[in-house]
């Protein structure tokens, strides 16, 4: 890096600018002539050296004084280095992929394969956080644990699909299990985002009891209840072959994910298409930044006396010069 400690004397290079025009485009500073009526007697002489380089002693002056007031102005250079301290947010995503989750209610697609959408949209947006996924419906299980491995969770969350555990939901196992994968971390802020489309139906532990537990940890939850009221369209194999639709209402239990949000110090968002999902996303992701603060240190070294010696001994020069060598030698 480079620059000057007190820029405002550079205005002064005004001055060798002015004294450099005044003495070669204008009269003013010209030294006095003898005129003659008639030069071509002249013509065969040449310039000598001498002649040149009296010529060019007002440039040496110049830059002389050009020099010594970039030196009044100390140049510096210098280095940086910076100190980072982050304070990184640890993210487990709780996601229900319950039969109920192939409702086709967001059109074109069901509501697993669009809650995986604006997921990856969501770990796409993320940076310096830890992010794991759980999934859940008769049971959970921890489909990627903490990681700033994004290419890695999002290849994860690509496979993730029905069947892959038996159907029913297990709301209060979901989120006993993402906080036991937060319950080690350091970070500043611990969060679950819990999407479910149903009502808990696995007794195996309370939604509430396990929302007080992830709290005690210092957990956070957000709850999202993917889905349109009322009747929507499942695809189910007909046993004579190909997929036919059966209508099931839709049931979620608001209630009790309102009361997990409370619990635990977050918020319930309702989403009933793939829009309003990909804004609730947007909303954590703006609640839950990564807090980074940047210290930086410059360390710069003096150049004036470069600058100055340099410009006294051009002055210097351009005094010898003018007194010995090429004095009394008009231009």
């Amino acid at each position: 890096m480079f620059r000057f400690k007190d820029p405002l004397w550079l205005l002064l290079l005004l001055l060798p600018a002015a004294y450099i025009y005044m003495r070669y485009f204008t009269s003013f500073l010209k030294p006095p002539s003898i005129p003659y009526s008639d030069l071509r007697l002249f013509d065969h002489i040449g310039s000598s050296w001498r002649t040149r380089l009296a010529a060019a002693m007002p440039v040496l002056k110049a830059i002389g004084m050009a020099l010594l007031i970039v030196a009044l102005a100390r140049p510096q250079s210098g280095y940086g280095d910076s100190k980072q301290s982050v304070e990184g947010v640890d993210i487990m995503l709780a996601l229900d992929i319950s039969g109920s989750m192939k409702a086709e209610d967001f059109k074109p697609k069901n509501r697993l394969n669009v809650a995986k959408e604006v997921i990856r949209n969501f770990i796409k947006g993320r940076e310096s956080d830890r992010l794991g996924l759980v999934v859940f419906a008769r049971r959970s299980f921890t489909q990627c644990p903490l990681t700033t491995d994004y290419d890695l969770l999002i290849s994860l969350l690509n496979r993730v699909d029905f069947g892959m555990v038996e159907d029913r939901t297990a709301i209060g196992l979901a989120i006993a299990n993402a906080a036991n994968r937060l319950k080690e971390s350091n970070a500043k802020s611990k969060i679950i985002i819990l999407l479910t489309d149903g009502v808990n139906n696995v007794d195996d532990l309370s939604p509430l009891d396990a929302a007080k537990a992830a709290t005690a940890l210092g957990t956070k939850i957000y709850t999202i209840g993917a889905g349109r009221p009322g009747l929507v369209d499942i695809p189910v194999d007909d046993p004579f072959g190909g997929v036919r639709y059966i209508q099931q209402k839709s049931e979620i239990d608001e209630e009790t994910l309102k009361q997990i949000a409370d619990i635990s110090g977050g918020k319930f968002y309702r989403a009933t298409d793939e829009t309003t999902l990909q804004e609730i996303y947007n909303q954590i992701s703006k609640l839950e930044k990564t807090k980074i603060e940047v210290q930086r240190f410059y360390r710069y070294n003096e150049l004036f006396g470069q600058f100055l010696v340099m410009g006294l001994s051009l002055l210097l020069a351009e005094l010898i010069f003018s007194k010995s060598i090429v004095g009394g030698i008009p231009e």
